[in-house]
């Protein structure tokens, strides 16, 4: 026999002709008239429905307030994010999405902030997951890390993505395509270097042969372009560019369009993150796709269920395109 499905709060609002957030509201008694809240919470005791302990304690003891921060230019970031706030919406949570860029002062700012607006957890892509600042979010705030660890939260749960997994296919696909020299495109400013993802890149193209030279760049397809440019204009250019997410590889297609550089011809390129534009650009992006809904599910579990693992790791599928091909020497520079 299988259990029967646990109702959710999307069950309980159409039963009771109401919005979710309503019932939300309703369930809680925090708004709508007495005979609404009585109407609503009696549909739930005869549908068996029970919020998650932990669930119930932020939506209801407290304000149900979660934050989502985190560097938003990029596009595949700003399309987790709003799948993040619609399943807190699920949950009867409520959330705010705070795009910091790639700086770490508004980062620290944010996190800052969270005490005022009665936050009583944060989902984040951490800018900078070494800083200190980390540290001063008070205990009672649950932190959620996507992508890194907090090395100065150590409690901080954490959906780790296999970085070393993702950036050694990389490397060695270029390798194995005949590349040696390789820019790396970071989406970081120069004031945050130490970026783990940056770091396993540099650490394992040295083990491979490679010269990696690093061009850290705005979360941003113009800043990408931009930073894209440099790279391409060294005396001598890199033959590919790997690009930390999907956002920075269009704009290194840009730079490279604006040199009169093919791709792949005269520059491979490789993402990350597998955007919904990935498969649609000339060429089509060679990149990694990662499961955006295990990552939801996991940060979720994270926030409302006290017996969630400390740490989920989640793993990517390596999807190769036409954006990378074999090297060719770049031409001589005038």
């Amino acid at each position: 026999m299988t259990e029967p499905k646990r109702p959710t709060l999307r069950d309980i609002a159409q039963a009771a002709g109401l919005s979710k957030a309503a019932t939300s509201y309703a369930l809680r008694g925090l708004r709508g008239s007495d005979r609404t809240v009585a109407r609503v919470q009696a549909i739930a005791r005869d549908m068996g429905w029970s919020a998650d302990p932990a669930a119930r304690a932020l939506a209801g003891g407290r304000s149900g307030n979660v934050a989502i921060i985190g560097s938003l230019g990029d596009l595949w970031r700003q399309g987790l994010a709003v799948m993040l706030s619609e399943a807190l919406h699920q949950e009867g949570l409520f959330s705010a999405i705070t795009d910091v860029d790639t700086s770490p002062v508004r980062e620290r700012d944010a996190l800052r902030s969270l005490p005022a607006r009665r936050v009583d957890a944060a989902i984040v892509f951490p800018v900078d997951p070494s800083a200190p600042y980390w540290a001063e979010v008070p205990e009672r705030i649950r932190l959620v890390s996507l992508g890194d660890a907090l090395p100065h939260r150590p409690v901080a749960r954490t959906v780790l993505f296999d970085n070393e997994t993702g950036i050694s296919t990389a490397l060695n696909h270029l390798a194995g395509l005949g590349h040696r020299s390789v820019g790396l495109l970071a989406p970081s400013l120069p004031s945050t270097p130490g970026r783990p993802a940056q770091l396993l890149v540099e650490k394992l193209g040295a083990e491979l042969g490679l010269d990696v030279v690093v061009g850290p760049s705005a979360s941003s397809v113009a800043g990408a372009a931009e930073a894209a440019a440099i790279l391409l204009a060294l005396p001598a250019r890199p033959t590919a560019l790997l690009c930390l997410s999907d956002t920075l590889a269009f704009g290194a297609y840009r730079a490279a369009r604006n040199r009169g550089l093919s791709i792949p011809g005269d520059v491979s390129i490789l993402g990350f993150d597998d955007s919904e534009l990935a498969p649609l650009v000339s060429p089509e992006l060679t990149t990694f796709g990662w499961d955006e809904t295990a990552i939801v599910a996991a940060a979720i579990d994270s926030v409302v269920k006290d017996e969630a693992p400390a740490s989920v790791a989640i793993h990517p599928e390596f999807l190769v395109r036409t954006s990378t091909g074999p090297c060719s020497a770049p031409p001589a520079t005038p």
